[in-house]
């Protein structure tokens, strides 16, 4: 640890959030919800740090406003789970991504359906993960039933798929990448949704346009969600919360890579 100490005797690289608790390069004072439940020392070392990793989407903003870095980036706090948020930087920055439209107010049905056939996906715009909150819409009933759980419409056009890729960028490097595979009649590739992982080789051109969008993005740290589509490639999601089963069944230690990247100075 002496090395991350400066000569006012005070840590350098700190963590509030867990993953790096077991990493020696970075002193973890953990989360909690008000400042003044951390101890003085806690609170100085906090606003002296020179880097706060894990600083979790309650502190990203206040640290992004007092010019402290911060791994991941306050873009991926100001992104995680948010598909709205998602959705207009990808358009913003020409990213291909499956026909996507939000709609409010009392005529949504109606828009919907000038836009849309059915099959058609809804999903919930914000919070949702792991699958949860996207829905597979066939027929009128199912449209007012999923209108009934949302303000806010979230519609993509159906892209019929068995399997998808998972590119994981960690810093400005892919550090994994792997296929997803849905299981016979669901119609999402999610592991918690029974999907299966491939480490089956993910072609060079796929991991060099998550690599492009990521920097373009300013997500430092993602998992982003791809397919190949009628001779595309789409970005269909990012995933800052995404899962680490991937690097468990390639082998990979997800800790000690995240630690190892701490002390080269990639994150």
């Amino acid at each position: 640890m002496s090395e991350e100490i400066n000569r006012y005797g005070q840590v350098m690289r700190i963590a509030l959030g867990y993953q790096l608790r077991r990493c020696p390069l970075v002193f973890s004072i953990g989360l909690r919800t008000n400042l003044a439940d951390y101890t003085t020392e806690e609170r100085n070392l906090i606003q002296n740090a020179s880097k706060i990793y894990f600083p979790t989407i309650f502190f990203a903003d206040a640290l992004h406003a007092m010019g402290k870095k911060t791994f991941p980036s306050v873009q991926c706090y100001r992104h995680l789970g948010d598909k709205i948020k998602q959705t207009l930087l990808f358009n913003l920055l020409d990213v291909a991504t499956p026909e996507t439209r939000l709609f409010y107010g009392k005529q949504r049905k109606v828009k919907i359906l000038n836009y849309f056939d059915f099959p058609c996906i809804g999903k919930m715009p914000v919070g949702s993960s792991k699958g949860d909150g996207v829905f597979m819409i066939k027929n009128d009933t199912e449209l007012e039933e999923y209108l009934h759980k949302t303000r806010i419409a979230y519609i993509q056009r159906y892209i019929p798929l068995k399997k998808d890729i998972r590119v994981v960028i960690l810093g400005k490097r892919v550090v994994h990448a792997y296929w997803k595979e849905s299981t016979p009649g669901e119609f999402r590739t999610n592991v918690a949704k029974g999907g299966r992982i491939l480490l089956d080789p993910v072609p060079e051109d796929i991991l060099n346009l998550a690599l492009d969008v990521a920097i373009r993005c300013g997500f430092d740290f993602v998992g982003l969600d791809m397919c190949e589509h009628q001779g595309k490639i789409l970005i269909l999601e990012a995933n800052m919360n995404f899962g680490t089963q991937g690097f468990r069944k390639a082998g990979i230690n997800y800790r000690e890579l995240l630690c190892n990247m701490v002390r080269s100075g990639e994150i």
